[in-house]
């Protein structure tokens, strides 16, 4: 793994893609899960230094994106509250619900704070014992253990006044539930780094038995995705169909295991709806019924409606691997950052806000063309 050493040196870039040029002779999809690859991918202009060969696509590896409507609505609900902190990351502010957004929600007098760990949420409600303090608990298995860890601390603080609305959400029941449609053309996955150092990459092998679908655990800067992508050419162009680990240098097969033994103890495995897709059995995590007492839609008895998406986004169509977000008719007009259709314009993981950000000259070129 010659190239670990640097990470964005054109003139090993330029060797990497000469290799992958020199090794591929078909068509090839492949699709990389995460968002923060994608972001890497197009404002790197990867892609571009590829052969017209081979197509990158864009998976749901954004997890502000593909939070359900509904649930935005429930955290709209719970912050509005004067009696409620609503703390969340701060990329969950301007993602649209059905109505509004919580940025919205804040400027209208709701309290709703940024938080950069779910632990400042648990200190937020030890110095508040009079308010109810809310974590809007969003992520891939990534940010998982320090949800856990909060809720665990909690318990160990004896705070009734902190609980969470949950929607963390399990990458390889995704990448099945996109091989076992009819219309997928994925033929190979980089996997999300940051999640295997969490989880390892054992779940990835069945899958890989079962589709015949080659995964390579890869990493976030421009050398690590041409690697991954070169490792991932080589195993389609020989019919090789394996697991294999490009991001060596943080990520084992095993994982992180007391990691893994805190998001067990604290969650269970539970279906859960997608933005854009569905829903998809036992691809998210809720809380044990030992922790239900932190379980914000329980404690404040929420209702969840069945919420359609605006008819004009294509998000959906994004985040499975369907469209790009260019090909929306909106894109870059009458949705953007400012005022978006969907989650995946205002997702700092989005890849409808990455072309937006890095390629919407391209898009204005070929309009006026």
């Amino acid at each position: 793994m010659k190239y670990l050493d640097e990470y964005r040196d054109g003139n090993l870039a330029q060797k990497l893609a000469a290799e992958i040029h020199g090794v591929t002779t078909k068509p090839w999809t492949i699709m990389e899960v995460c968002g923060g690859q994608t972001h890497a991918i197009v404002k790197f202009g990867i892609d571009q230094l590829l052969p017209k060969q081979i197509t990158l696509i864009h998976g749901p590896g954004c997890p502000v994106c593909v939070t359900p409507l509904e649930v935005i609505d429930q955290a709209l609900e719970i912050a509005a509250r004067p009696e409620v902190i609503f703390t969340s990351f701060g990329d969950m502010l301007r993602v649209p619900g059905s109505t509004a957004d919580l940025l919205s929600v804040k400027a209208n007098g709701g309290d709703v704070r940024i938080v950069y760990s779910p632990l400042d949420a648990v200190k937020l409600a030890v110095a508040n014992p009079t308010r109810e303090v809310v974590f809007f608990g969003v992520g891939f298995e990534t940010t998982a253990p320090a949800t856990a860890m909060a809720v665990f601390q909690a318990t160990q603080k004896g705070l009734d006044n902190f609980s969470m609305l949950i929607s963390h959400v399990l990458v390889p029941p995704a990448i099945e539930a996109l091989m076992s449609s009819p219309n997928c053309r994925v033929q190979a996955f980089l996997a999300a780094g940051h999640v295997c150092a969490v989880m390892g990459y054992e779940e990835y092998f069945p899958l890989v038995k079962k589709y015949r679908v080659p995964i390579v655990v890869t990493g976030f800067e421009p050398l690590d995705i041409l690697h991954g992508i070169l490792m991932t050419v080589q195993q389609l162009e020989s019919g090789r169909a394996e697991v294999e680990n490009q991001y060596a240098r943080a990520v084992t097969r095993a994982g992180n295991r007391p990691a893994q033994d805190l998001i067990g103890k604290v969650f269970q495995v539970v279906p859960r709806k997608w933005r854009g897709i569905g829903e998809i059995p036992q691809s998210g995590l809720g809380l044990r019924a030992a922790y239900a007492a932190f379980d914000a839609s329980r404690k404040f008895k929420l209702t969840v409606h069945c919420i359609d998406e605006s008819a004009e986004c294509i998000a959906g169509l994004v985040l499975q691997g369907m469209k790009k977000p260019n090909d929306c008719p909106a894109f870059g007009a009458r949705c953007t950052p400012e005022h978006p259709f969907g989650a995946t314009m205002v997702s700092s993981e989005g890849a409808c806000a990455a072309y937006y950000r890095y390629r919407r000259r391209d898009v204005k070129e070929r309009t006026v063309a």
